[in-house]
């Protein structure tokens, strides 16, 4: 279709409709409740509109609906790269619905992090919030303000939660590292306020104790690689001769450390990550906790646009993705007795 100007018209809902041989509601109901209809539907419909251009006009269905169409997903530090794909996957998932999405930042600062909340509920139809560093009655309250809000890896009874359970892979990995004779094991912990590092360093704690074996607990680290170097020699300190890292960027760090005091991985030091987002590209390829971050991410914009529909529905939804240990070449046999730095 072109204009005056000669420039090309966007088509409208009837013109996809008619291309489509479906109804304008259908196309209307394509875009704003896909889940209502049959997947072979949605597939043709959005195939058409995608092929014609169409562009569902989220101010005239704010007018019909009262929604804005927009969600915010926010993370804690969008340069760790565990958040990443967790944003992606949300991304896609409410494309597919019309919906488009703010990401925002905290920068591991609680108090950055309930402004931009209460900024949010006035700018989108509810939130996906991740990792939240915030204390428990604090989200407590903000769960209690109505707008529609799902948390990923943060567990709080009575707001619906997506959580990667990195239980059972941490206890894989204490279980290989005692296998392969490690009778001392390091814990690098991750953010202090963080749910995942808590259930990561209880499962540390407790596996050890379990197979007879020492775990040391270190300092709270951001999750960043200058912070994982610095690990090593803390790591080294302890006397352990192998490392759990509360992520795959401290893990990483850790192995560049190791190298900077010129211990080799594995044969003095074996180290395990977790998340599985940047194991097969270190050197050596790292072993880690591989968890669901992706899906974790899709799930919660479900139930986001379920609570969207129905702000009365069920608020304690809990769902738990379990994880599992991938094993490569940062881990191996204990060596005879635990190394010291060398410069």
């Amino acid at each position: 279709m072109a204009r005056l100007d000669g420039r090309r018209q966007a088509p409208t809902i009837k013109v996809v409709a008619a291309a489509a041989g479906v109804s304008t509601s259908t196309v209307s109901r394509v875009f704003s409740h896909p889940h209502r209809l049959k997947e072979s539907t949605v597939a043709h419909v959005t195939e058409v509109a995608a092929r014609l251009g169409y562009k569902p006009s989220h101010a005239a269905r704010a007018l019909s609906t009262g929604r804005l169409g927009m969600i915010a997903v926010v993370v804690p530090d969008i340069a760790n790269p565990f958040f990443p794909p967790v944003i992606r996957a949300a991304q896609a998932n409410a494309a597919t619905g019309g919906v488009s999405t703010v990401v925002g930042d905290t920068d591991e600062d609680p108090a950055k992090e309930l402004d931009l909340l209460a900024e949010l509920e006035r700018r989108t139809d509810g939130v996906v919030l991740v990792s939240s560093r915030l204390p428990e009655e604090q989200l407590r309250e903000v769960a209690r303000r109505g707008h529609p809000l799902v948390l990923v890896n943060r567990d709080v009874a009575g707001v619906p939660r997506i959580l990667v359970d990195s239980a059972p892979g941490i206890r894989e990995a204490v279980d290989h590292l005692a296998g392969l004779g490690h009778r001392h094991i390091a814990y690098i912990s991750g953010p202090a306020g963080s749910w995942s590092d808590e259930q990561r360093r209880d499962a540390v704690r407790e596996r050890c104790t379990a197979r007879g074996i020492i775990g040391t607990v270190l300092r709270s680290h951001r999750p960043e690689h200058d912070e994982g170097r610095a690990a090593a020699a803390e790591v080294l300190a302890t006397g352990a001769t192998a490392a759990i890292a509360f992520d795959d960027g401290l893990a990483q760090g850790a192995l560049a450390g190791m190298a900077e005091h010129r211990i080799a991985v594995p044969a003095e030091v074996s180290i395990i990550g977790c998340d599985d987002i940047l194991a097969a590209t270190t050197y050596p390829p790292l072993t880690t906790v591989h968890g669901r971050g992706g899906e974790a991410g899709r799930l919660a914009v479900e139930l986001l646009m379920e609570l969207v529909e129905n702000p009365e529905g069920e608020r304690d939804r809990r769902v738990l993705l379990p994880s599992h240990l991938v094993t490569r070449s940062s881990t191996g046999p204990a060596p005879a007795a635990p190394p010291a730095p060398r410069r």
